[in-house]
């Protein structure tokens, strides 16, 4: 049976953390819209959100702050600071990252991965709380528009996921999304 509980509800990022340790999949909210998440090194809860949404790609993921994606980057102190000062809010910033830090199944090329620190306090409680990186990708299926409604999330996705945090409709546009390559930031969505 599907769990659905408000983001403010005291045991919500618990109950999240105890999903996502044992391979589950939650949907939450961030400052955009609603995102799959599951533990970014665990290889198969990546392949049951691959097979949710009907593709195979990289996938971005939630950083507590900038310190921990600093961490993170595999950069040099000038370029890491270009991609740091992008990060926060609604941007995600797709860079190389150091080895072991996610699952290889979801990086891009040349050992990149985005990394966003969205401005939702849910967000920041449980990227904080658990010990690996969190998958952030839209809640749909690869084609069709990003849900909104947490009870139409629960309709379509119900027998596929394992816990909705609800925070009402969330009806924003995707993160922009900057690439670094070679020195520069390009835009890839605005």
């Amino acid at each position: 049976m599907l769990n659905k509980i408000y983001w403010e509800t005291e045991n919500a990022v618990d109950m999240a953390c105890s999903i996502l340790v044992n391979g589950g999949i939650i949907v939450y909210p961030t400052d955009t819209l609603y995102g799959f998440g599951c533990d970014g090194k665990n290889e198969l809860a990546i392949q049951k959100i691959n097979h949710i949404k009907g593709r195979s790609a990289p996938m971005s993921v939630l950083a507590p702050d900038k310190d921990v994606a600093s961490q993170w980057l595999d950069l040099d102190k000038n370029e890491k600071m270009k991609c740091l000062n992008l990060l926060g809010g609604r941007t995600t910033v797709i860079a190389p990252v150091k080895a072991g830090i996610v699952s290889p199944n979801i990086m891009g090329n040349n050992l990149t991965l985005g990394i966003r620190i969205p401005n939702h306090d849910f967000c920041k409680l449980l990227s904080n709380a658990y010990p690996n990186p969190i998958t952030s990708t839209s809640v749909n299926r690869t084609g069709d528009s990003p849900l909104t409604d947490p009870n139409q999330i629960c309709k379509v996705f119900e027998s596929e996921i394992d816990l909705v945090v609800e925070d009402q409709i969330i009806d924003g546009d995707g993160s922009t999304i900057y690439l670094y390559h070679k020195g520069e930031l390009k835009i890839l969505r605005s």
